[in-house]
């Protein structure tokens, strides 16, 4: 698959999970729904690994990746299916869109990837101011809900970290292997969690929160991921991070189609926002250098 194709994949599935994520979690609960999730993403990983013919590999970088992903995986999604309880999906997609400038500011310190240039930083406040505006006209907050933001930053820094860490170990395995050994490592973290905050199986099963479960574990944890570590292999850290520019107003217009979670006009003064913001960021000194041109 070529880059632009799995950019804009990546974009519709994380568009869509928030909401999925709030359906399975409050139809099974949080524990058992991510758990359920990604035993399910594994099974269907492996399952993809036999049939291709791909090998797991096992070399020190391939661990040391799993490792990373394994562990920023179990935070992030263990933080954020818990949030789920108090705040919409629309705010947890919202708040995602903060890692672009945890991970660039990552990438620059740590990977020496990409200086911070006057556009970019320009481009990186854009886009914060048009989540601001998307956070103001789209979210309506309500009790818990400073747990859940709170838990829900906590996440995004885990996995601005995981993104760093990944491209500074540089592992070239497969991206299908990647997921499956980030699911391996984590799974026995979800298990714990589960066990420990409630460990019974859920007295029903509603049908949208099975659905929802599915569609994760198939879509979200095997096919996102996958696409995930593929740009990862191929793209800076910080333009894979600009991903959670757009999401937000997607998710949030899904929220408020599909799950009557309120959305004011601000939304589309924020998108504007995000969209100039992410075209700065990308492609700002492109831009500068044509309008000096033109001069």
């Amino acid at each position: 698959m070529s880059l632009p194709a799995a950019f804009v994949s990546v974009i519709l599935i994380w568009s869509t999970t928030p909401l999925a994520i709030t359906w399975s979690a409050l139809g099974l609960g949080s524990s058992f729904a991510v758990f359920s999730r990604m035993m399910l993403g594994a099974l269907l990983c492996a399952a993809l690994l036999l049939a291709l013919r791909v090998r797991l590999p096992l070399h020190r970088k391939a661990r040391q990746a799993y490792v990373v992903s394994g562990t920023s995986m179990f935070g992030t999604m263990a933080l954020t299916y818990w949030s789920s309880q108090f705040v919409s999906s629309g705010v947890i997609s919202v708040l995602f869109g903060l890692s672009p400038l945890l991970t660039s500011l990552g990438a620059a310190l740590w990977l020496k990837e990409e200086s911070l240039t006057p556009n970019k930083l320009a481009g990186m406040v854009l886009g914060l101011l048009g989540l601001l505006l998307v956070f103001r006209g789209g979210i309506d907050l309500g009790d818990g809900a400073g747990l859940g933001l709170a838990a829900l930053l906590v996440a995004v820094l885990l996995q601005s970290l995981g993104l760093v860490g990944l491209k500074r170990i540089g592992d070239d395995s497969p991206p299908l292997a990647t997921t499956l050994g980030t699911l391996v490592v984590a799974l026995p973290l979800f298990f714990a969690s589960w066990w420990l905050a409630d460990g019974h199986w859920p007295a029903e099963l509603p049908e949208r929160a099975v659905a929802a479960t599915v569609y994760l574990g198939a879509v979200g944890s095997v096919l996102g991921f996958a696409l995930y570590y593929y740009m990862i292999k191929h793209m800076e850290a910080g333009r894979i991070a600009l991903i959670t520019l757009v999401t937000p107003v997607l998710a949030l217009l899904l929220g408020h189609g599909l799950n009557d979670e309120a959305v004011l006009p601000q939304v589309w003064l924020g998108t504007a926002s995000i969209l100039l913001g992410l075209g700065l960021h990308r492609w700002g000194e492109r831009w500068t250098y044509a309008l000096l041109r033109r001069d």
